[in-house]
């Protein structure tokens, strides 16, 4: 019995890719942060934490019930758990319908106002699978998803959304949009052999990197804005500078060699957004 519901939450994990909620929990601690003017308090702490995973497992789980069929057919993607057998279609459901719920419930106990944009948010964050069946704007909606978390952290705190916070996630929208830009160009023939709507598979790889270069030059632009809207100081100005920095390689790396792709994604976004939050924790101490 507990080895097979050990089982059951290690496909899970595997299915939901649960060690890269890492990209999404620094921005919404940043904007907690901030909008505290430091530290937030446990209370705040842990309900963050616990939207931010209900609310990514809600949204990776529609992504990989809707997109069964699709996954199936891609030999990068065919293993996956929610098509290879390991997880069933009614547990992928229960999964959804468990983590959209606890998301809303952990809404509740945080304030009024991140109640209310609970219910919009879900709804956001389920559309992204459903726009690359026929826009390739899904790239911008995936951001959106993403760019959500400075939002909700600073409502959290301050029960309003601020001209800040605003520039920072429209930082992150541009930012996220462009790595999955990156990140898409794996699939670049299979998407077009199968009608999926992917600016790689659109506009082609040039392109795309040109495009993916647009995108993480707006993303440095918001967020020098949003120091300057919020009046921070220099271990946040460090913050954008080497996030720049950063992004930079980034391209270099997908230039160089579209195998680095991985790399690109997964190590250096991640680590950026883990030196972001730690210099402006040093920022606001």
């Amino acid at each position: 019995m507990l080895s097979s519901l050990k089982t059951k939450l290690i496909n899970l994990a595997e299915m939901v890719m649960f060690k890269h909620s890492i990209f999404s929990l620094p921005f919404i601690f940043i904007a907690m942060t901030i909008a505290a003017d430091g530290w937030f308090g446990w209370k705040l702490f842990f309900l963050g934490i616990l939207a931010a995973i209900t609310a990514r497992n809600f949204a990776m789980g529609v992504n990989r019930y809707l997109d069964r069929d699709i996954d199936i057919l891609n030999p990068r993607t065919k293993d996956r758990p929610s098509v290879d057998g390991r997880i069933s279609n009614a547990t992928m459901l229960g999964f959804i319908v468990i983590n959209a719920l606890a998301f809303v419930l952990v809404a509740y106990f945080i304030n009024t106002l991140a109640f209310q944009l609970s219910f919009p948010i879900l709804f956001i964050l389920g559309a992204y699978t459903v726009f690359k069946r026929f826009s390739s704007l899904a790239h911008i909606i995936l951001g959106i998803s993403l760019g959500l978390a400075p939002i909700a952290g600073v409502v959290a705190v301050l029960a309003e959304i601020t001209p800040w916070s605003l520039y920072l996630s429209a930082g992150v929208v541009f930012w996220v949009a462009g790595f999955d830009l990156l990140y898409s160009l794996q699939d670049i023939d299979f998407d077009k052999e199968n009608g999926l709507h992917s600016i790689p598979s659109k506009y082609g790889a040039k392109n795309t990197m040109l495009i993916a270069k647009i995108f993480h030059t707006l993303t440095i632009v918001f967020w020098i804005l949003f120091l300057i809207e919020r009046n921070l100081g220099l271990f946040a100005q460090l913050a954008v500078i080497l996030s720049a920095i950063m992004l930079a390689y980034e391209h270099y790396l997908v230039n160089k060699d579209f195998k680095k792709i991985d790399k690109a994604f997964f190590t250096v976004n991640g680590y950026l957004g883990i030196i972001f939050l730690f210099l402006i924790i040093l920022e606001v101490r």
